[in-house]
């Protein structure tokens, strides 16, 4: 496929010639690019006000305890938990490189342009299909080649994770399993990838000049969309669901979320140990959707009390609308995020160096690709520290539903050892990875609580 053609002079616009089957279009410049600069920086302080008043930063006011790992775990397991850690920093660090390394190649130099121009090749007169059949399935597959080839970096280092899975006892699945895991992850990847980038492109096409606005609006429901169909659309494609055979613990459950005032539809049992030996629950859905869903797992290796103690947790995050309140926080990151986008897809020395000319040119869906990767792994520390804070105020919200502080101590202790959790992560690791606060961390908090509630202290579960 031959390049758009590119015409400047002073103070006149762009125009591209369409290899896309498309009229001619202007390019943004001046205007355009200023009027998306305000609205990023406009909804990107919206974005900060919002965080900073909907996040929990003292889920426990007037209680604070420091952690220390050695109270509650012997010098072997913390051994055994750093040894874990070690072993999966590798694969994790060097994973995280490689994509980073492979999409900014991609998207910054002109090897990704070529690599695609290879799969968009203008077509031949013979060719009789519609102008918008041929865009349409030139960016689907720019989308294929680009998600199949950030796939393919990423395998060798998933599956040295799930090796070291392996070896630690934290993995269940066969090769087989793990590579269908995979493949299915893939595929709902390249669903979203497809809607995004047709959308995206079809902006570009009828609004050249502002095609930003409708990606922030098109970004913020496609996110919203996302969160409401993944529970009953893409769960159950890695996961089947049961119904919890009727006992005390179904009752008990129940009864818990309607005194909490949270309704939900059923308690589900999810079967994570054809994959899995880590212990997890969680509430899903929203409205009539909404479920408890418990890991066959938790309940196969904890006592009914520890359980309920994971279920009230889940059900703070219901209770306080966290899901709902993540997807509009998510859907107005996002739409700053296609602001920001608007001015690396349409600043001529970026597309200069990416190998084209235009952002309507699908070659260009490499740079698109580096900048959202950027854009995603900058924000991930500050979306860390929020996700810290909201499952510290679900843990205080599990205390005062449950008032058992020695179970919630006792939980948090059996969650850490199963689970290999990094029992004191370094500062950087913390910021990079860790959404939930460490397992002493929730001990010392669960302690705190206790003291603050004048309810006996659990004390400390390794003598000196």
């Amino acid at each position: 496929m031959t390049e758009a053609g590119e015409q400047e002079g002073a103070g006149s616009p762009v125009r591209t010639e369409a290899d896309l089957g498309s009229a001619p279009r202007v390019e943004p410049r001046g205007a355009p690019r200023r009027a998306a600069a305000v609205a990023a920086a406009v909804l990107g302080a919206l974005l900060v006000v919002v965080v900073a008043a909907v996040t929990p930063w003292h889920p426990l006011s007037g209680g604070r305890a420091a952690a220390d790992p050695a109270l509650d775990f012997t010098r072997e397991q913390i051994a055994r938990n750093e040894r874990f850690s070690a072993a999966m920093d590798g694969p994790a660090y060097a994973g995280l490189a490689a994509g980073l390394v492979v999409v900014l190649v991609l998207g910054l130099t002109p090897w990704g342009a070529r690599l695609l121009g290879r799969v968009v090749r203008r077509p031949s007169p013979s060719d009789t299909r519609p102008a918008p059949w041929r865009w349409g399935l030139r960016l689907i597959a720019v989308a294929l080649v680009l998600s199949a080839l950030t796939q393919l970096v990423a395998l060798p280092f998933g599956a040295w994770s799930e090796s070291v899975l392996r070896r630690y006892g934290l993995s269940t699945q066969g090769w087989g399993s793990w590579f269908g895991d995979r493949l299915t992850g893939f595929g709902v990847s390249l669903v979203i990838w497809i809607v995004a980038l047709l959308g995206l492109h079809l902006l570009i096409r009828r609004f050249p000049r502002h095609w930003w606005a409708g990606a922030a609006v098109g970004g913020f429901l496609l996110v919203t969309a996302v969160s409401y169909a993944y529970p009953v659309v893409v769960e159950p494609l890695f996961n089947s669901f049961t119904s919890m055979p009727a006992g005390p613990l179904r009752t008990d459950l129940l009864r818990m979320a309607r005194a909490d005032g949270v309704p939900v539809s059923d308690v589900l049992v999810a079967d994570a140990s054809k994959r899995t030996t880590e212990l997890n629950a969680y509430v899903s859905g929203f409205g009539s959707t909404r479920r408890i869903v418990v890991y066959d797992t938790l309940l196969a290796s904890q006592s009914p009390k520890e359980v309920e103690l994971v279920v009230a947790h889940e059900l703070g995050h219901a209770k306080r609308n966290d899901v709902l309140t993540g997807t509009l926080v998510g859907g107005l990151g996002v739409a700053t995020g296609a602001c920001v986008l608007y001015l690396v897809m349409t600043s001529p020395r970026l597309l200069r160096r990416a190998g084209v000319r235009s952002a309507a040119d699908p070659r260009s869906t490499a740079l698109l690709l580096a900048a959202v990767t950027v854009l995603a792994q900058a924000a991930a520390p500050a979306q860390n520290l929020v996700s810290r804070h909201i499952e510290a105020r679900a843990d205080v919200h599990s205390l005062e539903l449950t008032r058992d502080p020695a179970t919630f101590a006792a939980m948090q202790r059996s969650l850490s050892l199963r689970n290999l959790d990094d029992l004191s992560p370094s500062p950087f690791a913390y910021a990079l990875w860790n959404t939930h606060p460490s397992g002493p961390e929730r001990i010392a908090m669960g302690r705190a609580w206790a003291r603050l509630h004048h309810v006996a202290v659990p004390p400390p579960s390794v003598r000196p």
